[in-house]
C-alpha cells in the first residue's frame, strides 16, 4: 500500500486528492510542520528536503507534486487522470510546472521569504509584492490557460487538484476572488467532487 506524507496547506494537497480520485487503498500521514516534524531524522530519512508531499510506492520514494502527479495518472490508467495525447500530456505538463515553478513560488516569497533574504525590510517588501506577483499568474490561468470546465477542457485531469490547491492560496496572498471569476467556477467544481470534499477533511488546520 501506498503512504503519502502531507501537511495541511501544503502542496501534498494535490497529489492527496489525485490518490483519492483513484480509488486505490492509501495511507495518508500528516506531518505537523509547524512541530518541525519535518526536519526530525525520521521523515529526513524519507525525504532528505524536509518537504512535502512524499510518497511512498513499492518501487521507492516519490516527492515533488508534479512528479507524484505524474505517477499517479500513469500508475492507474483506469482513473482517466492524463491526456491520451503526447502533445495534450505535454500541455499539462507545461501547466503544473507553471504552477510549480511560479505561482508556488510567488506564493511562498510571503510565507518562507526567509529562503531567499535574511533583512526584515525585505521580507516586507516581498509580502507586499504578492498581490501583484500572484495576481498577475493567475490572470495568464485565467485567460490564457484554463480551457473549459477543466484546465485541459472537458476532461478532469491532474492539473485540475493542482490548480485547485494554489486557488486556494489566492486570498491569502491579497488576490480578490472576483478578479478570476473562470477560476473561482472551477474551485466550485472542484469542491462538489467526492474524492475533494474526503480529503479535504484532512487538510483543514
Amino acid at each position: 500500500m501506498m503512504r503519502l506524507f502531507y501537511a495541511p496547506g501544503s502542496a501534498a494537497l494535490a497529489p492527496h486528492i489525485a490518490l483519492e480520485e483513484t480509488g486505490v487503498p492509501y495511507e495518508g500521514i500528516k506531518v505537523d510542520l509547524f512541530a518541525g516534524e519535518q526536519k526530525k531524522p525520521e521523515f529526513l530519512a524519507i525525504n532528505p528536503k524536509g518537504r512535502v508531499p512524499a510518497l511512498i510506492t513499492d518501487r521507492g520514494i516519490l516527492t515533488e507534486a508534479p512528479a507524484i502527479l505524474g505517477y499517479i495518472a500513469q500508475t492507474f490508467p483506469d482513473a482517466n487522470l492524463i491526456a491520451s495525447d503526447p502533445f495534450e500530456i505535454a500541455q499539462m505538463q507545461s501547466f503544473n510546472a507553471y504552477i510549480c515553478a511560479t505561482v508556488h513560488v510567488a506564493h511562498a516569497h510571503g510565507r518562507r521569504g526567509y529562503r531567499w533574504v535574511d533583512e526584515q525590510s525585505s521580507l516586507e517588501d516581498m509580502k507586499r509584492k504578492l498581490p501583484e506577483t500572484v495576481g498577475e499568474a493567475f490572470d495568464l490561468i485565467e485567460n490564457d490557460f484554463l480551457k473549459g470546465p477543466w484546465v485541459m477542457g472537458e476532461q478532469y485531469t491532474i492539473c485540475d487538484p493542482y490548480l485547485f490547491m494554489a486557488s486556494l492560496w489566492r486570498k491569502g496572498d491579497g488576490v480578490p476572488a472576483e478578479r478570476h471569476p473562470r477560476v473561482e467556477d472551477h474551485m466550485t467544481r472542484m469542491k462538489e467532487r467526492p474524492a475533494v470534499q474526503a480529503v479535504m477533511v484532512h487538510h483543514r488546520r
